[in-house]
């Protein structure tokens, strides 16, 4: 059975990635930071809680160790734990701003990464899933075509474009393990005051495909719902 754990897995987009991939057969370890929400979700869901604050690298050591002790090892890691953050007048932005942002989406992907990467290198077939979003993709956000050119959101953008490339880099870094990116698309969420067109089956659609494709299939990749999207 795979063995998937998914930060931020208590609403929205985890906890839909969480409930489709139990439809699938794997085991769900629902991570959450906040442990009444992240019980309740698991308890509804039928799948294990893990408490995993991913600002905090004693908790995320903690949420490593709890699932070396009872599963042992996992195959499935898909870091999806975001915040959109504060949106002042750019001529406003504060640098507390943006590092509170990229300490989620960010700093939370290497802390948790790092912390479960001997877990993963247990599996025969090792998984990471990172999510991002379109708004930090420059080709994305500089197509007049695209809703993603229209936002103006720095700390948040930032933070998604970042979190690509670290991806591009883990890839290179780790060719034991397939480390790709899903942008989710514009997705009725809390993150947006549900405000997308998509709803979160459809939004969990290249997360959910780049957590079940198997082995054979690239690393170092940007796919959305409808396939791989360019770099430039």
């Amino acid at each position: 059975m795979t063995t998937t754990f998914i930060t931020g897995a208590n609403k929205g987009l985890g906890y839909e990635t969480a409930r489709r991939l139990l439809a699938e057969g794997h085991a769900v370890i629902v991570g959450a930071r906040d442990p009444e929400a992240g019980a309740a979700a698991a308890d509804r869901l039928g799948a294990r809680f893990v408490r995993i604050d991913v600002t905090d690298d004693a908790s995320v050591a903690a949420a490593a160790a709890d699932v070396a002790q009872h599963e042992g090892a996992v195959d499935v890691l898909v870091n999806n734990a975001g915040i959109a953050g504060s949106q002042p007048d750019v001529g406003t932005l504060t640098a507390d701003d943006v590092l509170q942002v990229l300490d989620v989406n960010l700093l939370g992907v290497v802390r948790t990464t790092t912390a479960f990467l001997p877990l993963l290198r247990r599996s025969a077939d090792p998984v990471i899933v990172n999510v991002s979003s379109g708004l930090g993709s420059l080709a994305l956000t500089h197509d007049p075509s695209r809703v993603e050119s229209h936002v103006i959101a720095p700390a948040y953008t930032s933070s998604k474009a970042a979190l690509i490339m670290l991806t591009t880099q883990y890839a290179k870094a780790l060719p034991d393990v397939r480390i790709n990116v899903a942008d989710p698309g514009y997705t009725a969420t809390d993150l947006n005051g549900h405000s997308g067109p998509q709803t979160v089956t459809e939004g969990t659609d290249a997360v959910v495909r780049l957590a079940t494709e198997g082995p054979g299939h690239g690393s170092g990749r940007f796919v959305d719902r409808t396939g791989e999207i360019g770099w430039s």
